[in-house]
């Protein structure tokens, strides 16, 4: 069995060191994953650091771990940004999670004119820590040592502003004549994704992200729902670039 994956502070971690894995970490790996001495864990700040640690004794509520190594791994040179439109219902928070699974580095929830879902005050609040708590648990649950970030609400003219920057800025369009497969992915930079709500991209929206230098592509014959047009559309991205090598 691979060794789970929980979070550290970075302050926390250094060889040699015995550290208290408590809280909800804590009661996770104690009371839910049944950890016992002598078993071996990993933690992570979610920023690149990861320690290799033995379980030297166990509570219900919490571990006392010896950290045995440490490593820092180091970002990628190519970097995954997914904009992705509010979905209804839960489909929001599962385009997070599969694209934290796939390698996503940063996604951004995109109030589209066609999303049926809004996020307005103390609802928007939690819907956005919702996205933040389930990309935790699925870098995690992926084995990833940098964890997504995932940025604020962002409307159509703030988007515009991150693809104008992007090194490669692309935006899935069912009618485009241009094949995502067709793209030649950077090997460093940032690539930037657009995906629409399921009413698809309005018209004023796409002259906008168009004008700010973004290509219209599509992913195949079929049309995807939002909540994982974007993880399939990631997984070609990343499959043409070297860090899928």
């Amino acid at each position: 069995m691979t060794a789970p994956v929980f979070f550290a502070a970075r302050a926390t971690m250094s060889a040699g060191a015995r550290v208290v894995l408590d809280g909800a970490e804590g009661r996770h790996a104690a009371g839910s994953r049944r950890l016992g001495v002598g078993e071996t864990v990993l933690l992570t700040d979610g920023a690149g650091l990861a320690a290799t640690a033995s379980v030297a004794s166990a509570a219900p509520d919490h571990l006392v771990l010896d950290i045995r190594e440490l490593h820092q791994h180091q970002s990628p040179a190519l970097r995954l940004t997914v904009v992705q439109a509010l979905a209804k219902g839960d489909r929001g928070e599962l385009a997070v999670q599969t694209l934290t699974e796939v390698g996503v580095d940063r996604i951004v929830p995109w109030a589209a004119a066609r999303s049926v879902t809004r996020w307005r005050d103390e609802r928007g609040a939690r819907a956005w820590q919702g996205w933040q708590s389930t990309a935790r648990e699925a870098a995690k649950q992926s084995r990833r040592f940098w964890w997504p970030q995932i940025d604020p609400l962002a409307g159509t003219n703030e988007i515009s502003v991150l693809l104008a920057s992007a090194t490669l800025a692309v935006v899935l369009d069912e009618q485009s004549p241009t094949p995502l497969t067709e793209l030649v992915v950077p090997s460093a930079g940032e690539v930037a994704l657009v995906v629409g709500p399921e009413g698809g991209v309005a018209a004023d929206e796409m002259a906008a992200f168009t004008a700010a230098g973004a290509k219209a592509v599509r992913l195949g014959p079929t049309v995807l729902r939002t909540s994982t047009a974007g993880t399939v559309a990631a997984a070609l991205v990343l499959s043409r670039s070297e860090r899928w090598q």
